[in-house]
């Protein structure tokens, strides 16, 4: 097993920050933030098996853990925002349409006997 060091961690730390997700759609935003996640605590477990004294791995998992709850509040973020968007097209689609079932001024038909 390989120990993560102090200059390690200050670059991971960076490289994860400047990975943000460059796509447009959030669904492919969202995976990549799952993937660092996913990188994070494949880290995060690799610690307990390295080598260094117990103080330096735990500035690590520190370090690594703050990063999963940033990348967990994007993801949340991400995920309130997809749900708003679909809460509004539901919302735009389901709104009644004036003339077809529910007649209005310009959409009456007289019928004269």
């Amino acid at each position: 097993m390989t120990t993560i060091s102090a200059p390690s961690i200050a670059s991971l730390k960076t490289t994860t920050s400047t990975a943000a997700p460059s796509g447009n759609d959030t669904a492919s935003q969202m995976a990549r933030i799952t993937q660092q996640i996913v990188k994070l605590t494949q880290q995060l477990k690799e610690i307990a098996d390295g080598s260094g004294s117990a103080e330096e791995k735990q500035k690590q998992a520190e370090m690594i853990q703050e990063q999963i709850a940033m990348l967990e509040a994007q993801l949340a973020q991400l995920q309130n925002q997809q749900a708003e968007k679909a809460q509004e097209k539901q919302e735009a689609s389901s709104a009644a349409v004036t003339g077809v079932n529910n007649p209005s001024d310009d959409h009456q038909i007289d019928v004269y006997i």
